[in-house]
């Protein structure tokens, strides 16, 4: 009694228990904790190491360690993962076991396998980062390794080789900071036929397959349940659940809504999509089979996947829903998911061709392509767009929209291609998931590339010209020294036009000022041509950069009317010939702009221009 008193009031089994409580509610990793969880005797594992896992499937815990519960589940969780991923399968670590001179497997020296359980634990790590489960021991490998990189644990270890990872310096996993996390590496698991002459396989990893799948479809069956006037759509939703792993996180996580009269309040001939409240609407009023319906719902589910919502950047809506349409339609004819109903956006033609490219083109003929018909009708595009604050942003699942979007779409594609194979994708579709992987480049990043291409830096050379640089112990023999590339400081320069109507925020125009001025001392620009324009032009002749960023005075805030501002810089007899030109705005001109130079546009998000650009547009 003695002993299970003591056991009761020490605060780092408490914690540990608690911890093995959250495991308990995980419908997954429940399933694996009941059978291999194990205290770790003494020596077993290091001191300072909370918990391992063995090959044969045993997680060791070290009663010893203080944690919360939530790192205590977070550390049972990765250790579990390492067997259900195949991390001690020797056919997947890689460069194991080569063959030598005579044909024999040997071991390959060189292969680490310490930067191999590295490798593993950051691939653990970020899988629990994306389902938001516990809470890491040590540094997130989010924002720290690449993200092109983690779609693999042989990337990750050919990275780590790359890069000389120290392998004595895990920061990542469970371990401490000089062992690993994984007993057993160096006898990897070789599966062969058994005495039935079957193939042996890892059972971990079939039994984490079936349970995800069960999880997955048992929380469809539950919303199903409770919202029976979704019964019809959800039915739909299932079968991506099921059968199509490229779409099946987004459509479980997307409320179905097929309420006629939900449809005709917001005027959905067939269906729409609000990426920002996770919502679809489809409208059952229409007479379509089953596999029409699931072509209608996969169409919406890439709408809300490829973040059409957001990236229109300043172009028409309904045009951008209608280039869209059309490359969407075109990816789901080619992979044949349910059949194509009558009148959609569909033309072969335009095969290979990104929305960009279709947009630009429709541009040509507007008229024509203002006419046609999206799901939802004509002249209303089925990407609606946010009509009031939402939970979906994020907050409930911890991670941003676009994140979720990202991940949900860039595991699919690694399941659905494990599945049926990267030949049953659309290669367009894959380019346009992959691009969507890496998060976007930043304005500012952007625009200083621009600055790069338009000015560069100045070059610093060795100079013996006096004065020349001698050492005290070396008097005798002459040092040169760094001096700046002689040039025109004339050409280093640049025009920024201000559009200072009463459209443009003085918040919007001192970000893009702040932006310019900091490029421009970073280059060493003494000082650039900035002209103020609304209704009229006003030449407020050079400025230093720090003069742009603290004590420029906007005068105006009339009209727009930029075209004589870039003629008064065009013209300007103390303004270089080949000088480039920067114009702030929000894209509300009056009339076309004649630019016969080199130039760019800083606008706000949200905004465009009323014509296709020539030069480079960086959306703040």
């Amino acid at each position: 009694m003695g002993k299970q008193h003591k056991e009761r009031d020490n605060p780092n089994l408490v914690q540990l228990r608690k911890g093995i409580d959250l495991v308990y509610e995980n419908d997954v990793f429940s399933h694996f904790v009941a059978y291999y969880l194990e205290m770790a005797g003494k020596g077993e594992i290091g001191k300072k190491t909370p918990a391992c896992s063995k090959s044969d499937g045993t997680i060791l815990v070290n009663k010893q360690i203080s944690l919360a519960p939530k790192q205590w589940a977070f550390a049972i969780a990765h250790c579990i993962l390492h067997n259900c991923f195949g991390h001690y399968d020797l056919d997947k670590i890689p460069g194991y076991m080569v063959e030598d001179a005579s044909g024999k497997q040997v071991k390959k020296a060189s292969f680490n396998m310490k930067l191999w359980n590295i490798a593993c634990d950051i691939y653990v790590d970020r899988f629990l980062h994306d389902i938001k489960f516990g809470e890491p021991l040590n540094q997130s490998p989010v924002g720290t390794i690449p993200f092109s990189i983690m779609e693999d644990e042989y990337k990750i270890y050919d990275y780590l080789v790359r890069e000389h990872w120290d392998e004595n310096n895990n920061i990542y996993g469970v371990g401490d900071l000089d062992s690993m996390d994984m007993i057993g590496l160096d006898k990897p698991i070789e599966y062969g036929i058994d005495r039935w002459g079957r193939q042996e396989k890892n059972e971990f990893a079939s039994d984490f397959a079936y349970y995800l799948a069960r999880s997955v479809s048992n929380a469809i069956d539950y919303v199903s349940d409770h919202e029976e006037e979704n019964s019809f759509g959800r039915s739909i939703a299932s079968w991506f659940i099921n059968a199509f792993p490229l779409l099946g996180a987004i459509a479980a996580s997307f409320n179905v809504v097929d309420d006629i009269e939900e449809c005709r309040k917001y005027d959905i001939s067939i269906a729409a999509v609000d990426a920002y409240e996770g919502i679809i609407y489809i409208n059952t009023s229409k007479n379509m089979s089953e596999e029409e319906w699931r072509f209608v719902m996969a169409h919406e589910f890439l709408h809300a996947a490829l973040l059409h919502h957001r990236r229109s950047a300043g172009r028409d809506p309904y045009l951008w829903n209608i280039a869209t349409d059309y490359v969407i339609n075109g990816w789901l004819f080619e992979m044949q998911i349910g059949v194509m109903p009558e009148g959609v956006l569909y033309d072969p033609a335009l095969k290979n061709m990104s929305a960009e490219e279709i947009y630009d083109m429709i541009c040509q003929d507007m008229r024509t392509y203002m006419k046609m018909n999206t799901f939802r009708g004509n002249g209303q595009g089925d990407i609606m767009g946010r009509r009031a604050p939402s939970m979906f942003d994020g907050s409930g699942r911890g991670v941003s929209l676009d994140e979720f979007y990202r991940n949900s779409l860039t595991q699919g594609l690694e399941y659905e291609t494990g599945r049926r194979g990267r030949g049953s994708i659309p290669s367009g579709l894959i380019e346009e998931i992959r691009a969507l992987a890496v998060p976007p480049v930043p304005w500012d990043v952007k625009l200083s590339e621009w600055f790069n291409a338009h000015i560069r830096p100045l070059e610093k050379h060795r100079s013996y010209a006096h004065p020349s640089r001698r050492q005290s112990c070396t008097p005798d023999i002459p040092r040169a020294r760094y001096v700046v590339t002689e040039s025109k400081e004339a050409s280093r320069t640049f025009g920024v036009i201000i559009d200072t109507s009463g459209s443009m925020t003085p918040a919007d125009i001192g970000k893009a000022l702040g932006a310019v001025a900091s490029y421009s001392a970073a280059r060493d620009v003494p000082a650039a041509r900035v002209i103020f324009c609304d209704a009229d032009a006003y030449d407020a002749g050079y400025m230093t950069p720090d003069d742009i960023v603290g004590r420029v005075k906007v005068i105006g805030r009339g009209g727009t009317r930029l075209q004589p501002a870039i003629d008064m810089l065009q013209n300007a007899k103390d303004f270089p010939k080949d000088g480039p030109i920067l114009i702030i705005t929000d894209g509300e001109i009056d009339q076309h702009l004649d630019i016969k130079r080199e130039h760019a546009y800083i606008m706000p998000v949200g905004c465009r221009l009323p014509f296709k650009a020539k030069g480079e547009v960086f959306y703040m």
